[in-house]
């Protein structure tokens, strides 16, 4: 894999989940013309630097050093990136200062540099939470590769930071510099709520998540098919977005022992808020993470999932065949996984390599409800 160069650092970077001949860089050409703008302007090594959204490390690796970095993102995977791309390149662990995007970062901050996300309610957010973070004369720049940035972002940095200057193209990359300015507070539009008739809660979803003002489809379509169980299942909500699989189980099998599970730090937030609201102070189990990753094997009885097929920008399956194997080895010998899939994604096929049976459980013109069994 090529080298990220820039006048800060030359970096060896790789992926999370890192996949044998990974077709994927770690960076793009976005990367590359924010770090060179930075060091154009002059960068002091007292300078304190807010990143946003560095998807694998590769803006606060090369600035590590250089110099106080804080990253903030809302992928626990880009956070794993971070740390093993650090290690990589024999920088130290504690060289950048990471902060979730559940969290606020503490300022001033003398530059702020932004990955436009592919979820325009997080860059707003974002946005709305550098209110009173910037030091005097602080400079903010977002970035991305021209075919992922809309209009609507420039509009986010003008509303909320100031004036906004679009750069030249280069190498199909494009950098958004916006020049702070004296704003009023502004009001956080998240996180959003909505309701479901059944199970009957209310829903609460902070900014990131997916589908965050209705229920997605394919959940939809899964709630009605989830299996009940009056005994002391061991049961994880894989990729649970705001728990809403977990807790509408949680709520028809009151004896169950429950795990959330997702890679998103906001939606793991989310979750967790809704846990309480809809069940209180029964015990559960829920964390930012790569999957069942952590998940000691022959642990779960049962595993729901509704899988995603992409991650940022790149679509695919890798990231749900991931978790099929995750789930296969956290399952004892009996257990079984129950997912949602669109039709065509063929995962019937994939799970009868993993798994000793597979039958489909429910299905709408779109999606199949099927489950596994280990």
């Amino acid at each position: 894999m090529p080298l990220l160069s820039s006048p800060f650092a030359q970096l060896d970077l790789i992926r999370q989940p890192d996949q044998p001949n990974e077709p994927l860089q770690a960076f793009d050409a976005a990367d590359e013309y924010l770090l060179n703008h930075l060091h154009e302007q002059g960068l002091k090594s007292e300078a304190r630097v807010l990143v946003h959204n560095d998807s694998f490390g590769a803006l606060a690796a090369s600035l590590a050093g250089r110099a106080q970095v804080t990253s903030s993102g809302d992928s626990c995977l880009g956070y794993l990136g971070l740390q093993v791309n650090l290690q990589r390149n024999q920088l130290p662990s504690d060289a950048v200062r990471f902060v979730p995007a559940s969290e606020t970062p503490q300022g001033p901050f003398d530059a702020v540099l932004i990955r436009v996300p592919k979820t325009l309610a997080l860059l707003e957010e974002q946005l709305i939470r550098l209110h009173g973070q910037l030091a005097p004369g602080a400079q903010v720049v977002a970035a991305a590769m021209i075919k992922h940035l809309p209009r609507a972002a420039g509009d986010l940095l003008g509303q909320y930071i100031g004036p906004v200057q679009a750069s030249l193209a280069v190498k199909k990359a494009r950098l958004l510099l916006a020049t702070p300015q004296t704003k009023a507070v502004p009001v956080s539009p998240y996180p959003t709520r909505y309701r479901l008739d059944k199970p009957a809660i209310v829903l609460l979803n902070h900014a990131n998540v997916f589908c965050r003002e209705d229920l997605d489809i394919g959940t939809r379509a899964f709630l009605p098919h989830l299996p009940k169980h009056l005994s002391r299942m061991r049961v994880a909500d894989l990729g649970c977005g705001n728990g809403v699989l977990g807790i509408a189980y949680a709520l028809s099998s009151p004896q169950a022992e429950l795990t959330l599970v997702d890679e998103s730090f906001m939606a793991v937030q989310s979750a967790a808020e809704n846990w309480r609201a809809a069940l209180g102070e029964r015990p559960v189990e829920i964390r930012a993470g790569d999957g069942l990753a952590e998940q000691p094997a022959d642990s779960l009885d049962l595993v729901l999932c509704n899988p995603p097929f992409h991650q940022q920008q790149v679509v695919g399956d890798f990231l749900a065949w991931r978790m099929f194997q995750q789930a296969r080895a956290a399952l004892v010998t009996g257990g079984e996984l129950w997912i949602v899939g669109n039709r065509h994604l063929g995962y019937h096929a994939k799970l009868k390599r993993l798994f000793r049976g597979v039958e489909q459980v429910a299905a709408t013109p779109k999606f199949v409800v099927l489950k596994a069994i280990k």
